[in-house]
């Protein structure tokens, strides 16, 4: 009877925090973990990368290759993990936290059985994948290495990520970023053996990432089997049932859509890229990992939205939903701007890391347009993402696929196409900050529409057809 009495006061101390805290605090409290989180993820293959370019340009391209191999993974992961949160926010601002726990269970057990079965049919067919992905005759052989072992840590990916996410809808985004710190921090301690001392080149970085993600799965479960969160995740709350599946979809459906295709038209980008040489695909590569590490500082902002915007939408809050959007756009601007700026002065000194200045001189001149192009564009990119938080808090499956198709599918992928055509390799470093402009400009005007429409709302009333909940789930 304790624990449970302890359960429901720390329920209703989160419930107060998001729905009456000053939200300059508590904004930062629900972002701050979640922003350590996608650094950690961006941090993931920038590890990889570091130790494995030390190999040659040609493992370094092989290495970015699999990117999108762990993107589509992760896509699948987040389609629960994201399909799920949304839902999760929701009932537990509505107090229904009984049925947020079955969506919860559902997700995890479901995706980690979903992976893997995908998993072992990729690695069946792993030689032709990685040429599919946009390897070259060269980086091919180290690419199925890299594949091999990443493929064996499906299920592990999808713990983590359905895990991290659960956590994060209910707003305890401090274990969250545990689970990940954690699993990097050995990532990076097992690289170096296991490619240099152990001698297993590629294939170690790999393995070195599959142990990393395995721990920090398990790490991320602690809190869950110990009774720290304010979720349960349990077997017997797994309820594969079509109520509890469809609200999962609701998000989880246009997420995957968005993810896979982005995932998709990054395999696009290194194909074109394949086209310039290993020169054009490492630096296409590397540049995009260190934009992503530190787009991360800021992105998590948009990501600290949705539990947020999801608790207040639940409690009718409407008021407050429009302030959390309004803030987070504030911070997210002075942090995007400052970060930029500096990485666009250092673009070279970052860059070196990775590659040889003087043998690869033609790398570092590609990476160097792409990085600070997107530099340049990096506020564009952070408020879509925050846009799309917003829309993520609130349910809106296809407003939130537009948003997110537009900056790496809709307007990238022609974008890549044409500009590579008449300005060759350094218009293909340019087109994704063309794509963040373009996408800017649409996402200005959805949420123009949409702010308009909460502040007709008043705190209380019932929520507009499309932005509710199911009555029941399971």
């Amino acid at each position: 009877m304790s624990q449970n009495l302890g359960l429901e006061e720390r329920r209703a101390a989160r419930r107060d925090m998001m729905l009456n805290g000053n939200l300059l605090r508590v904004i930062p409290v629900v972002a701050l973990p979640m922003i350590v989180t996608m650094l950690i993820d961006a941090l993931y293959n920038l590890a990889d990368t570091y130790f494995v370019s030390q190999l040659g340009i040609t493992a370094t391209a092989a290495v970015g290759v699999n990117d999108s191999l762990l993107h589509l993974m992760r896509s699948v992961a987040l389609a629960f993990g994201m399909g799920a949160a949304s839902p999760i926010s929701k009932l537990m601002g509505a107090k229904r936290e009984d049925e947020a726990s079955k969506v919860a269970s559902t997700s995890v057990f479901t995706c980690m059985m979903v992976l893997s079965v995908l998993a072992f049919i990729a690695y069946i067919f792993r030689s032709d994948f990685v040429i599919f992905l946009g390897a070259t005759d060269g980086a091919a052989p180290y690419a199925v290495e890299y594949a091999t072992f990443i493929l064996i840590s499906a299920p592990f990916t999808a713990g983590e990520v359905t895990c991290s996410q659960t956590l994060r809808a209910e707003g305890s985004t401090t274990y969250s970023m545990i689970g990940m710190v954690s699993g990097c921090v050995i990532n990076v301690g097992l690289d170096p053996l296991f490619i240099r001392t152990f001698g297993m080149g590629v294939g170690g970085a790999a393995l070195a990432t599959t142990i990393s993600k395995a721990i920090s799965f398990f790490i991320l479960l602690t809190p869950f089997l110990r009774g720290k969160t304010l979720i349960e995740l349990r077997f017997k709350y797994f309820t594969p049932k079509w109520e509890i599946y469809k609200e999962i979809a609701k998000m989880g459906i246009p997420t995957l859509l968005r993810s896979s295709v982005m995932s998709l038209s990054a395999v696009f980008i290194n194909n074109m890229a394949r086209l310039f040489g290993d020169a054009a695909l490492a630096a296409v590569s590397v540049a995009n990992k260190c934009a992503r590490l530190v787009g991360s500082a800021v992105l998590g902002f948009g990501q600290g939205l949705q539990p947020i915007g999801g608790y207040c939408w639940g409690a009718r809050r409407y008021a407050r939903v429009r302030q959390a959007f309004w803030t987070c756009t504030a911070i997210g601007a002075v942090v995007a701007v400052v970060l930029s700026v500096v990485l666009f002065i250092l673009t070279p000194n970052v860059l070196g890391i990775f590659m040889d200045v003087e043998k690869d001189a033609e790398t570092l001149r590609i990476g160097t347009i792409m990085l600070r192009t997107q530099c340049a564009t990096m506020f564009p990119h952070v408020w879509v993402m925050i846009i799309n938080g917003l829309y993520q808090a609130l349910g809106r499956p296809v407003e939130a696929t537009i948003l997110g198709l537009s900056r790496q599918v809709i307007f990238l992928i022609p974008a890549a196409f044409i500009m590579s055509r008449v300005w060759g390799v350094n218009g293909l470093a340019c087109s994704q900050a063309a794509a963040d402009v373009l996408s800017l400009i649409v996402s200005v005007s959805m949420v123009i529409y949409q702010m308009k429409k909460i502040k007709m709302l008043k705190d209380g009333d019932e929520p507009p057809a499309g932005y509710g909940l199911a009555k029941k789930m399971g």
